[in-house]
């Protein structure tokens, strides 16, 4: 390294994520001539998932760009709603959220969710072959270079995380049509089709069903349903404002 500096201001956003001395001002960083601006950043404890624009003495340059001495880096975050090229808008979970991952299918979100943990090389390789955005905790994670897409839950509230996951990305929601359990998609159910799952008083109670084409497992609108139901209505009402 030849010890040349430059000066990196981090967005307030992202303060989370950097050490002290880097959350006031531009800050110094040393770099040695051939390491990218995105691996300063990344060195620096910010994961690129966060990262928006970068700037270099107020000119936009690529994560690719390779700073020298005395630039001044202005490093912003993610703009919303964050547009994912390339594929449908769909989300992978790391075995922490499972019940983000619930919520999200019950607004009819595509969502995998790994119940078990799998392990970083794993989850980031299905990101890239499924084209799905990684949602985590964990930065070492969303640091992996396999990595398709991917962004930082930033609460461990789950009304917060849905809330926080809606405002970003925006997704299309389709209630209902969602299996919570395996994410296959719904359809309407005899109560002959699925008697086998019934208790002799949600016989007597119920008449209408839905059945996941997947994994079978039977729904209807039973002592939970007020509480889901209002899960959807904040839901709905968030993504309406935007």
């Amino acid at each position: 390294m030849n010890g040349s500096e430059i000066h990196v201001d981090f967005a307030p956003e992202l303060h989370l994520f950097v050490p002290q001395p880097h959350r006031a001002g531009a800050a110094p960083a040393l770099v040695d001539g051939v390491s990218t601006l995105g691996h300063v950043v990344e060195s620096l404890g910010v994961p690129l998932t966060e990262v928006g624009a970068l700037l270099v003495d107020g000119r936009e340059v690529p994560v690719s760009y390779v700073p020298g001495a005395g630039d001044r880096v202005t490093v912003r975050p993610v703009e919303r709603p964050q547009r994912v090229p390339g594929a449908p808008l769909r989300f992978l979970l790391d075995v922490h959220l499972g019940t983000l991952a619930r919520r999200l299918r019950l607004l009819g979100v595509d969502t995998a969710y790994e119940s078990t943990d799998i392990g970083d090389p794993a989850l980031a390789a299905r990101s890239a072959a499924e084209r799905r955005v990684l949602l985590s905790r964990d930065r070492g994670l969303l640091r992996r270079r396999e990595l398709w897409a991917g962004a930082y839950i930033y609460s461990t509230r789950p009304d917060e995380q849905l809330r926080d996951v809606l405002d970003r990305f925006r997704p299309e929601p389709a209630p209902w049509t969602r299996c919570t359990a395996c994410n296959g998609l719904l359809r309407p159910a005899t109560k002959d089709e699925v008697a086998d799952q019934l208790e002799h008083g949600t016989q007597r109670s119920y008449d209408v069903f839905a059945q996941c084409r997947e994994c079978g497992r039977a729904y209807w609108k039973g002592a939970h349903h007020e509480q889901l139901e209002a899960i959807v209505e904040r839901a709905l009402a968030e993504l309406s404002r935007g």
